[in-house]
């Protein structure tokens, strides 16, 4: 059984029991805790007026985060931190996954000051962390210029189960632009699990855009029941592609990125490999879905820490090795 440490309450009542003339062992049996913990307790945080509860709680306070670092960042552990890390995992989804793995319990801040000691000291783990986003650009023009598609369905059409996230096979899907927006990515994301396909494209001329979806997601079509696209008239095909692949298409309203959220937050996370100016042409296939599997491999908080690969395949896998 874990220890758990004495609450501040708890000192209060220690303070009270003593100060009504009880000994430790009644002080222990009333708090359900052990005779031994009840002394060391009275013993490391009484100060020079004897114990008081509000300053032995200051005291315990200040000895845990003074040995906290120490304890748990044995060369086990350090070692697993750096592993994750070199696969782009940021400290809270670090943490989530150890602890997920039932490696060791670490507070997220506990990684960071162990990056920051390494950075101080020379080393170059704090390269590793998560860009910050950059700041959202307000843009300007017309809402009724683009995205004039045929036969387009309105993302209010949308059944309610797709807003539910309860089953796998709700996709969102988009292009995101390469070098001179001479070439680009088709992504598409599983809203439920979070799983990521990626495709190049020389151009983002319609009927080039809907032949490389339809390939890249003909090998899960039996896990799709829907598309959320962006407006771009790359999606002009629509037709085709639902055709293909047996799905129902909808589209979001023009310049409204969050009905596509999902989406769009993991074209940022790809943007971390593959920044603008990047010419998508000049990459190998075998680096770009590198870095795809990353992607799909990766922790995420609001899943539990699981990867999407987990939840997409239904096969656990060990992220550490045993």
């Amino acid at each position: 059984m874990k220890y758990k440490q004495l609450t501040q309450e708890e000192r209060y009542q220690i303070y009270a029991f003593k100060k009504a003339g009880r000994t430790q062992k009644e002080i222990a049996e009333e708090l359900k805790r052990s005779p031994s913990s009840i002394s060391r307790e009275l013993q490391r945080n009484k100060g020079y007026r004897g114990y008081r509860p509000k300053q032995a709680n200051l005291l315990a306070e200040q000895r845990r985060k003074r040995s906290f670092k120490a304890i748990k960042l044995t060369r086990e552990v350090s070692a697993w931190i750096d592993k994750l890390l070199s696969n782009d995992l940021s400290p809270e989804q670090i943490a989530g996954r150890l602890d997920l793995e039932n490696k060791i319990t670490l507070h997220h801040e506990t990684i960071y000051q162990y990056i920051y000691k390494d950075k101080a000291s020379g080393g170059v783990l704090y390269k590793q962390l998560t860009r910050a986003c950059k700041k959202y650009k307000k843009r300007y023009g017309h809402y009724d210029t683009r995205g004039q598609l045929a036969n387009r369905t309105s993302i209010d059409e949308r059944p309610d189960i797709v807003d539910l996230k309860s089953r796998i096979g709700d996709w969102e899907g988009d292009t995101v632009i390469g070098k001179g927006r001479k070439n680009a990515f088709v992504t598409m994301v599983e809203r439920k699990t979070l799983y990521t396909v990626v495709q190049r494209i020389e151009s983002k001329h319609a009927n080039i855009t809907a032949d490389a979806l339809i390939d890249a997601m003909m090998p899960h079509k039996e896990k799709i029941f829907t598309v959320t696209l962006d407006n771009g008239k790359e999606f002009a095909q629509h037709v085709r592609i639902a055709e293909k692949l047996g799905l129902d298409v909808y589209f979001a309203h023009p310049y409204s990125s969050w009905e596509r959220g999902i989406n769009e937050n993991t074209n940022g996370l790809l943007r971390r490999y593959f920044p603008k100016g990047t010419d998508f042409m000049a990459l190998g296939e075998e680096e770009i879905q590198a870095a795809v599997y990353k992607l799909n491999h990766r922790p995420r908080k609001t899943r539990g820490y699981k990867t999407p690969h987990e939840l997409f395949t239904g096969q656990s896998e060990k992220l550490l090795a045993a």
